[in-house]
């Protein structure tokens, strides 16, 4: 098992980005992808796209990031990538309506942003579950869906 304990930089800085570079021609850069909520994590245990088992333990102050770089040596390379985030955009009937779904969305910890009149939400999970807990929402005509939960 590989052991990183710390992030030594990001992909897009030019010094780590042209030994990337090197690495990266002779097949020597394992990819970790993780999803938004797994940047929190200081401890996880995950496998890189070519299969080595890495052990994650990362001081309170590091933050997983896409581009981490968290291991860089002559042989090889590994590197965070992120999943790309799926929101569920929701459109509330009026201003009171959009307050109320979003003290909902907080009270259930979900990651929101604001776009305009939208009320987006992050679904780390399946599209199925959030929509189940949005039903009442939805049934009755409060918010109503305003996308079929594109990418990012």
């Amino acid at each position: 098992m590989l052991r990183l304990t710390r992030i030594i930089g990001n992909a897009t800085e030019p010094a780590i980005a042209d030994r990337l570079h090197a690495l990266d021609h002779d097949g020597r850069v394992e990819t970790i992808t993780l999803d938004a909520a797994d940047t929190a994590r200081k401890r996880l245990r995950v496998a890189t796209d070519k299969g080595t088992d890495c052990a994650v333990a990362l001081a309170r102050s590091e933050r997983l990031a896409n581009g981490a770089v968290l291991l860089l040596e002559d042989a090889r390379a590994v590197v965070v990538r992120m999943r790309e985030t799926v929101w569920l955009a929701l459109a509330p009937r009026d201003m009171a309506a959009a307050l109320e779904l979003g003290y909902f969305c907080g009270n259930l910890h979900w990651r929101v942003r604001f776009e305009g009149a939208l009320v987006k939400v992050a679904l780390d999970g399946p599209r199925e579950s959030y929509l189940a807990r949005l039903a009442q929402h939805l049934e009755d005509g409060r918010a109503r869906l305003a996308d079929e939960g594109e990418g990012e």
